[in-house]
């Protein structure tokens, strides 16, 4: 279940050059860890038609590592 998975994917360079700028400014933050917001974020936004089966595991799973990650303590 916690098997990483390495993504490597090209983004736009108008948002490198935004995530550059976020990342020279929050030192506390990686590309992982804001990687790792976004994507938790998405897929939480994505199951709310789901919201009903909130004892969903991947519902789960996905919010807690979004809070994990913005609460600074995602690994």
């Amino acid at each position: 279940m916690d098997t990483p998975i390495s993504i490597l994917t090209e983004i736009p360079e108008e948002l490198h050059q935004s995530l550059k700028s976020y990342l020279d400014t929050h030192p506390n933050w990686d590309q992982d860890r804001v990687f790792a917001a976004a994507l938790s974020l998405f897929l939480l936004q994505q199951n709310r038609a789901e919201i009903a089966k909130k004892s969903d595991r991947n519902y789960q799973a996905c919010a807690r590592v979004y809070l994990e990650t913005i609460f600074d303590q995602y690994n």
